[in-house]
């Protein structure tokens, strides 16, 4: 059920209404994580604050930022996160077997890229921490202290919209992410 209501640009209060409009030009449509975020001029202000240092700043070509984005929904269980992503991870390269992977915890095409998801995940999972012997593996697997903690601010962002479709009780626009397998 959502819990708050969306809006078009046009019926957004007005200081949400030129941020709305970007990510609407952005994404090709006003996506209903955003039409909702819109509703708190704060909320949809805070999100893009991040996604723009993330964007200005940040170093991980598209496939590291979505494979981060699909073990933090998964360990979040945000569906809608886990659906947007597979559709983004996929434009980025990686294939809906590989979506897939990421999403269960069974990387096995990539493993630079496993222990960068063993790391999102598990910050994920503990508010924060990681493990040491997870560090390591990171580092182990070619991942550098300051990408380690660039992805802190990817883990964030993920975290943000993760708790805010729980939140408020977003409605699912996008196609929905493929089923995992048994365990």
């Amino acid at each position: 059920m959502t819990r708050i209501p969306t809006h078009t640009v046009a019926n957004a209060p007005e200081k949400s209404q030129e941020i709305a409009a970007r990510f609407e030009k952005r994404m090709g449509m006003l996506m209903n994580i955003h039409a909702g975020m819109a509703h708190s001029p704060v909320v949809i202000a805070a999100y893009e604050g991040i996604t723009q240092a993330v964007g200005r700043l940040g170093t991980f070509d598209a496939r590291t930022k979505e494979t981060i984005a699909l073990a933090v929904g998964n360990e979040d269980g945000c569906e809608y996160c886990q659906s947007a992503h597979t559709i983004s991870a996929q434009r980025a390269g990686l294939s809906e077997e590989e979506t897939i992977a990421i999403r269960a915890d069974r990387i096995d095409f990539d493993p630079r890229l496993a222990t960068m998801a063993a790391v999102a995940r598990e910050a994920a999972r503990n508010t924060g921490t990681v493990t040491d012997e997870v560090w390591q593996g990171a580092l182990d697997a070619g991942w550098s202290e300051a990408e380690l903690s660039e992805a802190f601010a990817h883990i964030a962002a993920n975290l943000f919209t993760n708790y805010f479709n729980h939140y408020a009780g977003t409605e699912l626009d996008v196609p929905r992410a493929p089923a995992l397998p048994a365990p």
